[in-house]
């Protein structure tokens, strides 16, 4: 199916998921459009801002208007893929324009937070499509683990590099440094932990 047509079926499932209760986002992945329900847990979104407030006090000084931000879809119609980082580097301005999604070509970097229901999204899926949309640096954060990898230099579908840390390091990622020693895991599975 051509990316138009999925993208057309994407807007029509967003505007099904805004009268629904909860939280939901659609992407346009390998099957196409889908819509799933967001369950962040308060340490997944404690990660997202931490990473933020570190990355968003370093931007000024290599990326004057840029910011880390969490919300915005990314989209790459060539390749037939709509994603929703937990966080992405881009122009502030890019929040002002019109439409649902942020042309790929405008991220710098993408962040994603492993969930523990569906880990190979971030380590399969997006491990190929965020290299072959041209962006330069992602960082996979696992809190089952508590490991990190920050992949660079995309060519032809994948990334070159590939460096772990685990929580505790001072994280390189791209021209910003992470630090990681508030990064919690997640509880054991069925504890309030997660």
């Amino acid at each position: 199916m051509e990316y138009a047509k999925m993208r057309a079926i994407a807007e029509e499932l967003m505007e099904h998921a805004e009268r629904l209760e909860g939280s939901w986002m659609v992407e346009i992945g390998p099957s196409g459009p889908r819509l799933a329900m967001i369950t962040p847990s308060k340490r997944r979104e404690g990660t997202v801002r931490r990473i933020r407030e570190q990355l968003d006090g370093q931007l000024p000084a290599t990326h004057p208007g840029h910011i880390c931000a969490n919300g915005p879809q990314i989209e790459h119609p060539s390749i037939g893929r709509m994603r929703r980082p937990d966080a992405l580097v881009i122009t502030e301005a890019v929040l002002d324009e019109e439409g649902i999604a942020v042309d790929a070509t405008q991220v710098l970097a993408v962040i994603e937070i492993v969930s523990p229901s569906n880990p190979n999204n971030d380590y399969g899926e997006k491990l190929t499509e965020y290299p072959a949309m041209g962006i330069e640096h992602y960082m996979i954060v696992d809190p089952r683990t508590g490991t990190i990898e920050v992949h660079s230099e995309p060519c032809a579908g994948r990334y070159g590099n590939k460096e772990p840390y685990i929580f505790g390091d001072e994280v390189p990622f791209g021209p910003w440094t992470v630090e990681t020693a508030a990064f919690r895991r997640y509880g054991r599975p069925g504890s309030a932990d997660i």
